[in-house]
């Protein structure tokens, strides 16, 4: 074989591009200039999945990319492990890359979606659902680390800004997007600039839209109003190897080296940088503070007590705590003067290392692995006061090195009503890997940005560093250096962000997009566009006057604008017309009900049917009618603006229009029973015009199931767990107030459902529109075969995602 075409060969092979997508992924991770290669990373991978021609293949495919990742992009990780278990790095990069398709399965489940989307959709219903897989996979089985693709745009200030909308999560879903549409760009050079447009438009779109926000919050000063200034001592000692210093000089000497160099640095801190506290890094006091273990241990208690009385400011470390069922990495908050401690005990253990799974926790892998933790994991977010030196008291949430790659912890924080992040790491195993310490502090800093809290965060031997409410480094440390990191941040109620009110949310969303095009496509739902049938004669049609129809379609709009301004005070508004129920139903009667049921009632008295006999079509209404020869009628004009619904206008021979139109669910069907034809306008406005009248009716619009019966189903356990919350059982306020309170009760909650589902209803209606409108201005060809899809993405928001929204805030 010629070298030649071994470089054809080698550039259509997809191996190549696992490598190519491999090497990319690892020089994006390393952060700085390099974030935009997350853009385009995986474009060589995706490249690979066109060309695999069977299912086989690409699970294949992205098996070795799951590997090729792991290696590029966490190598570090498997010899830090290795050293940390003493069992040779060669073994520990072997074990990593042998579990990575356990520790990355995001791969094989984008590829697994892809592949099988593809056979029913275009490309670009099919990126969405792949990257929905992806997304899921992240949210049902986080990696050990926390990480995902999105934590490695934290150096450009201006994408990473959007976390506090979509959190990281939905950052990782901007570049799977991004990539995706440069693949498809890419897929379709051979047919020219023209047909390349339309998916380097997307890609343009995404990334200028997510800048263009992330420049206008950078630019918008934060609220400061009331703010409380604080300022804390970060204490970085950079002692490590404890276990190597305690066999060569004792564990009492290492014990007094390691409080003695931590009380210098914080007098430092205290009284001469006029610190209001000092925070120290996570179990740097070896034993359970406050339940001492020996008589030694209550000594060094009473001593840090007595150092923190004389110092006049709390004190904030890492130690141990214990009960009953065994021991916790912890906090401890010791304030001056004050002999109650506050404790917060670490949640997400590191596993193997802290912990052992339940279901591993045997006597015989104990054997197998010494160096286990046999830990015990706290119970969630806790949130103590810190009581400053000017004696106000400021709500912190303490954090524990991995904690801080939980979203949920720093989001239950937050509603918990913190005003700082306080987070403790030993990051000493990442000591000649300073890249695993840079990705640790980045993933911590996009939990500010997340909920809008401003961070304290101290290491024992770096990185440390103050972060602000939207992830800048004010200050930070060097690895491997003793320092004293000194840094001023306001503590205040921030306006909640879209992730605090609605959680980590973007993961739910994509499982529940995904489950419902799992459901729906099992059930042979997700179909093609039917083709065009005449409508059958006669039928029911709604004659508009020009008047009527202007008036009923400005109805309707502003039945629509209501919604949207009622879904935008739930969202951002702070609930002030939602918040209270009777609120809540006067706005959706003025804003939503009364304009749909003035447009309804002037519509009601339009209706006519329309039937063809003897070369005559015929219109009647009552006793009325209006007779048409069909020779005069020359064709159809479907009306383009499809308000107050979708409609046409009958062209006659002589060239006026009849002056009433006709207003129906699919033109294009009456042209047929007609026998004339339809008049084409521009092609991209045809083709939308065309998939919303080619739209099949189906039981899930019927106003009574999406009106009434929907909003019951929710309204039904909804207001049974009000009533066990708020009279002790199910029947509680029957059994208190009587049958008509009951029932009045149960009354508004059912009318609130209908209010809300109603809201929801509109707004994913307005969503499928736009995505069809958009999708015919780029790819007219493929509007009606999309619609289908878009309709059963909404319905499954709407049947599935309320529920399971419901029962997530129920259990949650």
């Amino acid at each position: 074989m010629s070298p030649r075409a071994l470089l054809t060969r080698l550039a259509h092979s997809r191996w190549l591009g696992v490598m190519a997508s491999a090497a990319l992924c690892g020089l994006y991770a390393q952060g700085g200039p390099g974030w935009w290669l997350g853009l385009v990373a995986l474009v060589p991978w995706l490249r690979g999945l066109d060309s695999a021609g069977s299912l086989g293949r690409a699970l294949l495919a992205a098996w070795a990319m799951s590997v090729g990742f792991t290696l590029a992009v966490f190598y570090w990780f498997g010899a830090a492990l290795s050293q940390y278990t003493q069992i040779g790095t060669g073994l520990g990069l072997a074990g990593l890359l042998l579990a990575a398709p356990l520790l990355q399965p995001q791969f094989l489940s984008f590829a697994l979606v892809r592949h099988l989307a593809r056979r029913a959709h275009g490309p670009a219903l099919s990126a969405l659902l792949a990257t929905a897989a992806w997304v899921a996979t992240e949210w049902l089985a986080p990696h050990g680390l926390g990480d995902t693709l999105g934590h490695g745009l934290y150096p450009a200030p201006w994408l990473r800004q959007a976390a506090e909308l979509v959190g990281a999560t939905g950052l990782t879903a901007l570049l799977l997007l991004s990539n995706e549409a440069l693949s498809q760009a890419l897929s379709r050079r051979p047919q020219g600039a023209r047909a390349r447009l339309p998916a380097l438009a997307v890609a343009a779109l995404l990334l200028l839209l997510t800048a263009a926000y992330g420049a206008w919050r950078l630019h918008t000063p934060p609220d400061l109003d009331g703010a409380i200034p604080v300022r804390l001592g970060l204490v970085q000692a950079n002692i490590t190897d404890y276990e190597r210093r305690r066999r060569e000089d004792g564990a009492a000497a290492v014990v007094r080296e390691v409080l003695d160099t931590h009380f210098a640095m914080s007098y430092d801190a205290i009284e001469r940088r006029g610190a209001d506290a000092v925070l120290w890094s996570e179990t740097v006091y070896p034993t359970t503070f406050g339940h001492p273990k020996s008589e030694a241990g209550a000594a060094l208690d009473a001593e840090i007590r007595t150092i923190v009385d004389a110092a006049g400011v709390p004190f904030i470390f890492g130690t141990y705590d214990r009960d009953g069922d065994g021991e916790y990495n912890a906090a401890a908050l010791v304030q001056p003067g004050e002999p109650r401690v506050a404790r917060y005990r670490k949640t997400r253990l590191f596993p193997f290392t802290e912990a052992l799974p339940a279901w591993l926790d045997t006597p015989a892998v104990r054997a197998a692995l010494p160096g286990a933790g046999h830990w015990r994991a706290g119970d969630g977010a806790r949130v103590l006061a810190l009581r400053l030196r000017s004696g106000r008291e400021v709500p912190v949430l303490p954090l524990i090195c991995l904690d801080d790659t939980d979203p949920r912890l720093a989001i239950d924080g937050a509603r918990l009503g913190a005003q700082l992040i306080l987070t403790m790491s030993n990051d000493e195993w990442f000591t000649a890997y300073a890249q695993g310490a840079a990705l640790h502090q980045a993933v911590a800093a996009f939990r500010s940005i997340e909920t809008g809290l401003p961070q304290f965060r101290v290491t024992t031997n770096g990185l440390s560093a103050v972060i602000d409410a939207r992830g800048a480094l004010l200050a930070t440390s060097r690895m491997g250096e003793r320092t004293l990191v000194i840094g001023e941040l306001p503590a205040r109620d921030p306006a909640p962000t879209l992730m605090v009110r609605w959680g980590d949310w973007v993961g739910r969303a994509a499982a529940v997009l995904l489950s419902g095009w799992v459901v729906f496509a099992l059930v042979g739902r997700v179909r093609r566009a039917s083709p065009a049938t005449g409508l059958p004669l006669p039928t029911r049609v709604l004659v508009t006057t020009p008047t009527v129809r202007a008036v009923t379609a400005g109805l309707r709009l502003l039945s629509r604008a209501g919604a949207l301004v009622l879904a935008a005070d739930w969202l951002w508004g702070g609930g002030s017309l939602t918040g209270n129920t009777l609120a809540l139903l006067r706005a959706f009667a003025a804003l939503c009900l009364l304009p749909e049921a003035a447009a309804a009632w002037l519509l009601l008295a339009s209706r006519a049917e329309v039937q063809l006999q003897n070369g005559q079509l015929t219109l009647r209404r009552g006793p009325h009618q209006l007779q048409i020869a069909a020779a005069d009628i020359a064709s159809l004009r479907p009306w383009r603006l499809p308000l107050p619904g979708t409609g046409a206008t009958l062209q006659l021979q002589d060239g006026k229009a009849w002056p009433q139109g006709l207003m129906l669910h699919d033109p294009w069907a009456l042209a047929s029973a007609l026998q004339v034809p339809v008049d084409t306008g521009p092609t991209r406005l045809w083709a939308y015009l065309h998939s919303l009248a080619r739209r099949p009716r189906s039981w899930r619009d019927h106003p009574a199931v999406q009106g009434l019966l929907l909003p019951l189903l929710l309204a039904l356990p909804a207001f049974l767990l009000h009533q066990n919350i708020a009279y002790g059982s199910p029947l509680g306020e029957f059994y208190s107030f009587g049958l008509a309170a009951y029932l009045r009760a149960f009354g508004l909650w059912w009318a609130a459902w209908i209010a809300g589902v109603a809201v929801c209803a509109v707004v994913l209606r307005l969503a499928v529109e736009a995505a069809a409108l958009a999708t015919a201005c780029i790819t007219p060809a493929t509007t009606a075969s999309l619609r289908p899809a878009l309709d059963t993405t909404a319905h499954a928001l709407l049947y599935l995602g309320l529920p399971a929204w419901l029962a997530w805030r129920a259990w949650g």
